[in-house]
């Protein structure tokens, strides 16, 4: 559990992410119309990176059920209609029916469709007014009057290996860490070895030996850890922004309070049931709270007050700051300095739990 489960945990993850970006997504079109301009249209969606023309559909049922058993992630409808209307001077109507369940999918179909769409659109009307004779340059302003300027400053590709792959992999170091924590001082309880364990000694010595106990998972998850963010950075060509050496300074540093979170559960429960409840009710959500993947900022007052209570909010935050923005480091420094104050002060609730489970050896070898 702290050495090969870690290991094979974060390889996994990385092997997930490693196309970076999703493409050709299945989408399935849906042609009533059966003219050029449709088949132009279907040529166009099957052309662009993102999506895949998996296959026709004839009606509306077929449509239903290629969406249901999820044979495509989008149906393309082109009506019967189309052609005329836009030779009429009418707006042509083009569907995009989506599974907005999987937002991923739904959310990079949308943007591909729209796209393709648009384009088609623009070149039917350039062409049209270029027949009735409007020069190239005016049509290219009449088309587009007013332009956006989109202009990503970190992630410019939108790899899902840069955004999801290198935060989960501290959030699966997180889980484990913290169950390890738990697992350690929990299984001298169980065991009833904890007075073999300590051996009596004073606060100071227990604190030792807590943290003797501790050492050999922090240093094999930090090391696990450690390799998977150089991989995921210096081996896949990524270009740091930042201080990479600080991430992995702040990434030790969120495992040991992971671990000492884990071990004060323990420590104060008396129970290895109740600790590893305890580990997995806290460190499991983590990473739904951070704001990687849902906005901190749109999140309820009680909701961002449970986030910002969590250690690996403040870790991905730091993470994001250095691997992508170029933060100084002396904006990520407090984050370090609270994780390190936070290890050490509940390493001594720890130390001060077992002293009190010291006394109190009917609490000794329940599950």
């Amino acid at each position: 559990m702290v050495f090969w489960v870690p290991a094979l945990a974060v390889l996994l993850m990385c092997w997930i992410f490693a196309a970076g970006l999703p493409q050709r997504l299945p989408v399935a079109v849906w042609d009533e119309d059966h003219t050029s301009l449709s088949r132009e249209l279907t040529r166009m969606l099957d052309a662009a990176p993102g999506l895949s023309v998996a296959q026709p559909v004839l009606n509306g049922a077929e449509a239903q059920w290629a969406l249901q058993s999820m044979a495509v992630y989008g149906v393309v409808h082109i009506p019967h209609s189309t052609t005329r209307d836009v030779k009429q001077g009418k707006a042509g109507q083009v569907t995009l029916l989506h599974n907005a369940q999987l937002a991923t999918h739904s959310s990079l179909i949308q943007r591909d469709v729209r796209q393709v769409v648009a384009t088609l659109s623009a070149g039917i009307e350039m062409r049209a007014r270029a027949r009735r004779g409007d020069p190239q340059q005016v049509l290219q302003v009449r088309m587009e009057p007013i332009k956006t300027n989109l202009i990503a400053l970190f992630n410019i590709s939108t790899n899902y290996e840069q955004f999801l792959a290198a935060a989960l992999v501290p959030a699966i170091l997180h889980i484990l860490a913290m169950t390890a924590g738990a697992w350690s001082v929990g299984r001298e309880l169980r065991d009833r070895s904890l007075g073999a364990w300590l051996r009596g000694g004073d606060w100071s010595q227990t604190l030792a030996a807590l943290a003797g106990k501790l050492a050999l998972p922090w240093l094999s998850m930090s090391a696990i850890g450690l390799a998977a963010l150089l991989f995921l950075t210096l081996a896949r060509g990524w270009h740091v922004a930042g201080s990479l050496a600080w991430v992995g300074v702040a990434l030790a540093a969120l495992v040991a309070v992971s671990l000492a979170a884990g071990a004060l559960l323990a420590a104060a429960t008396l129970s290895l049931r109740t600790a590893l409840s305890g580990a997995g009710l806290l460190s499991a959500p983590a990473f739904a709270f951070s704001g990687v993947g849902f906005p901190l900022l749109a999140m309820s007052d009680s909701a961002r007050g449970w986030a910002v209570s969590m250690p690996y909010t403040h870790y991905a935050r730091l993470q994001i700051e250095q691997l992508q923005a170029g933060a100084p480091i002396a904006q990520s420094l407090p984050v370090v300095a609270g994780m390190t104050l936070a290890t050490l002060i509940l390493l001594a609730l720890a130390a001060w739990g077992l002293r009190r489970a010291l006394a109190r050896p009917d609490k000794w070898g329940g599950r």
